[in-house]
């Protein structure tokens, strides 16, 4: 197998429509899963050995990403998203492995500059619902 680009790592949004759209002027992104464990473990346990249970945890996504201001309609959808709270539909497609889609809720955005460089800004989302992936 060939190592992939990361800029082949694709944020894209749903801009109302059910369309997708990739998010303008990302340079980093991150998808990261997280499962939560259920300790069941008991005085009868084997050799006192930890035992979870299985598939009863919370899963949860996450996604971050930074990148310069365009001020394309990607961004005009991410700020309304934000000041309004709600949630959207996102895909997350894995060069060569998959796509992730599936509600997400914008938790952080952060605008950063100096006076002799570019406009910057950092994104925070949080998965909101089931997600699914679909395999390439």
């Amino acid at each position: 197998m060939v190592a992939q680009k990361g800029r082949d790592l694709l944020l894209k949004i749903d801009d109302g429509s059910g369309s997708f759209v990739t998010v303008a002027g990302l340079r980093a992104h991150r998808l990261a899963f997280q499962a939560e464990r259920v300790d069941a473990t008991h005085q009868l346990s084997p050799e006192n050995w930890r035992e979870l249970l299985a598939g009863a945890g919370v899963r949860s996504a996450s996604i971050s990403g930074s990148g310069i201001f365009l001020d394309a309609a990607s961004d005009a959808r991410f700020r309304a998203l934000f000041f309004a709270g709600d949630v959207a539909t996102f895909q997350v497609i894995i060069p060569h492995f998959g796509i992730v889609e599936g509600p997400f809720q914008i938790v952080a955005l952060e605008y950063t500059g100096r006076h002799d460089g570019e406009l910057a800004f950092e994104v925070s989302l949080e998965s909101a619902g089931q997600l699914t992936f679909s395999a390439l």
